[in-house]
């Protein structure tokens, strides 16, 4: 798969440790308490590179109203990394399932996060890969679904059974690139989710990321790490490297933010 090309650039100077996390809406949401943890426990210059965004795929690009974002692989995270030369990254594949509700099969999405996952343990990454929420999902029924389909994925043609049969069988695929790759898997409980069934309830964010924490071996900081609001504002004004808006593309400098030793870098 072909990497975007984009000529501004920013040159890594700093010996910084990679965190590398990969998903779509939660980690968009929860970005400045993803900041907040890895600051806190990481405990050293950190260099936080994120490919992620509402409904972003792994293996095929994806459009919310006007704005497309290249799938994660063929995104510039991986020229970045390779250009980082440092410490070996952490990383986290989370997010996994966007490309079913858009027709994909599960080989092909399954195939799109092991092939993430391929390249982040070929460099060296310390690997954790969450699961589906399954019971999040089974829990939904027929109305709850056809309105959450309505409102997020319009032109999805699935039948409830028929997604959360895939997503069993994603899941299983998940376990198997976890164990293959020597990664942590985390599980996701229905209760960490809300009523849509696919976001994390806020709170739960945290809890994500000190599981990601966790599996990177990181030590468990004092006291709950909090974003100040200005980095909440901050952090939700930035965007992606390379985006679309109604056709027209758009290019953001790297790193979005430099500052107490933190690096963002989106993608």
């Amino acid at each position: 798969v072909q990497t975007c090309a984009l000529p501004i650039s920013v040159e890594l100077t700093a010996p910084h440790r990679p965190i590398v996390v990969l998903g779509a809406s939660n980690v968009a949401r929860g970005l400045a308490r993803l900041a907040a943890t890895v600051r806190a426990r990481a405990n050293a210059p950190i260099d936080l590179f994120v490919a992620a965004g509402h409904g972003r795929a792994y293996g095929v690009s994806s459009r919310v109203w006007a704005r497309r974002l290249p799938s994660i692989l063929a995104s510039g995270l991986w020229r970045a990394l390779d250009r980082a030369q440092a410490e070996k990254p952490l990383a986290l594949l989370t997010d996994v399932g966007n490309e079913l509700l858009y027709g994909l099969g599960v080989a092909a999405v399954a195939g799109a996060v092991g092939e993430a996952a391929r390249r982040l343990a070929d460099r060296g990454a310390r690997l954790a890969i969450t699961g589906l929420p399954l019971a999040s999902i089974a829990g939904v029924g027929a109305v709850r679904y056809r309105l959450l389909r309505s409102l997020y994925v319009p032109g999805c043609l699935l039948a409830l059974d028929e997604l959360q049969e895939a997503a069993r069988w994603l899941d299983d695929e998940l376990r198997a690139v976890a164990a293959n790759l020597d990664a942590t898997y985390i599980e996701q409980p229905g209760d960490w989710y809300g009523l849509d069934a696919i976001h994390l309830k806020r709170p739960r964010l945290d809890t994500l990321w000190d599981s990601a924490a966790d599996a990177w071996g990181l030590p468990v900081a004092p006291g709950r790490p909090r974003a100040t609001l200005a980095e909440w504002a901050t952090l939700g004004t930035k965007a992606a490297e390379v985006r679309s808006v109604a056709r027209v593309t758009r290019l953001t400098r790297q790193p979005v933010i430099e500052r107490d030793g933190m690096r963002v870098w989106m993608y």
